[in-house]
């Protein structure tokens, strides 16, 4: 029972990632990327903060992590929601999702270099499917067509066009951000990083915003928009990320980001209640392979076992 609550609460920040893109896409038209991106990320922070007060945690981000904290604040907060608010002016939230999620891929590479996390066949099978799941899920049958088939070329088909290049920027973002976690909380409490990483890196998009003259500096929303906003801060990014930076401060780094591969499902079906966005039947075809590839990733040790067993009575047989 504990650990199916343990693994409720590791997929929670994702539900809440998929369904906060969903809120944020129509709010991003009408205000701009980087109020948008702003109001997600202040009120998050300070509520963070405010949490750790009542809970008696330290605020404190110790001496010897401040230089990682500055460059991990910089890239998972201020570039990251940036890209993410810019990339949905052109994509819808589930295809924008679909994108920003293939950093999994990057985590494994990065954790696997810098951390020594094992990744055996079946976490590499597992990514590979998760890689081709998204592509399902992102690109236009046409297009994968044209690709594979050497059909016609399909007009507008680009990969990189419509915000697909700002939502891949962004997932290199959200892997630095996710490998730097570790190099920022070594004395700091993960909880208080994340408050204040979302507060401070908040700063630099109202600036930027300011100075924006696309757009006017406060938007004009009614109710359920500022409602939406609400969710999107408070759900999608206080209590999100602080689960997600917890969890990714104490769990295997490759197992945990593979979840990511999640949020693309809860956009798209958050989407499509919200926004009215469709899946065409590839795009269900992306689904099940990316959930087979969570499977693999997450439960590749459980796997691997009976061949590790097989490998060593071989050894003892020689």
């Amino acid at each position: 029972m504990f650990e199916m609550f343990n693994w409720l609460l590791m997929i929670l920040p994702f539900a809440l990632w998929g369904t906060a893109m969903a809120a944020m896409a129509p709010l991003v038209q009408s205000g701009g990327p980087e109020i948008v991106a702003f109001l997600r990320l202040f009120p998050a922070g300070v509520a963070v903060l405010c949490t750790l007060v009542i809970l008696k945690r330290t605020l404190k981000i110790a001496k010897s992590d401040l230089g990682w904290f500055v460059v991990f604040t910089l890239v998972d907060a201020t570039f990251f929601q940036f890209l993410l608010a810019r990339g949905l002016l052109e994509t819808g939230a589930g295809l924008g999702s679909v994108f920003i999620d293939s950093q999994p891929l990057m985590v494994a590479v990065l954790a696997r270099s810098l951390f020594g996390d094992a990744i055996n066949p079946f976490g590499w099978a597992g990514l590979m499917l998760g890689l081709v799941g998204i592509i399902c899920l992102g690109v236009s049958p046409g297009l994968l067509r044209h690709w594979l088939l050497m059909g016609d070329a399909v007009s507008g088909g680009n990969l990189f066009s419509n915000g697909q290049g700002w939502m891949l920027a962004a997932a290199i973002a959200m892997a630095l951000g996710t490998v730097l976690i570790r190099f920022t909380c070594k004395e700091s409490d993960p909880v208080a990083v994340t408050g204040w990483h979302m507060t401070l890196g908040s700063f630099p998009l109202i600036i930027w915003h300011y100075f924006d003259s696309n757009w006017s500096f406060w938007p004009d929303w009614t109710v359920v928009q500022w409602g939406f906003m609400a969710y999107a801060s408070l759900f999608g990014s206080a209590l999100a990320y602080g689960l997600f930076f917890w969890f990714a401060n104490k769990k295997e780094l490759t197992s945990f980001s593979t979840l990511a591969f999640l949020t693309p499902v809860f956009a798209l079906l958050s989407g499509g209640i919200w926004l009215g966005e469709r899946l065409e039947s590839l795009q269900w075809i992306g689904v099940a392979l990316v959930l087979v590839s969570v499977f693999l990733v997450s439960q590749r040790n459980r796997l691997w076992i009976p061949f590790d067993e097989l490998s060593e009575e071989n050894q003892r047989g020689i």
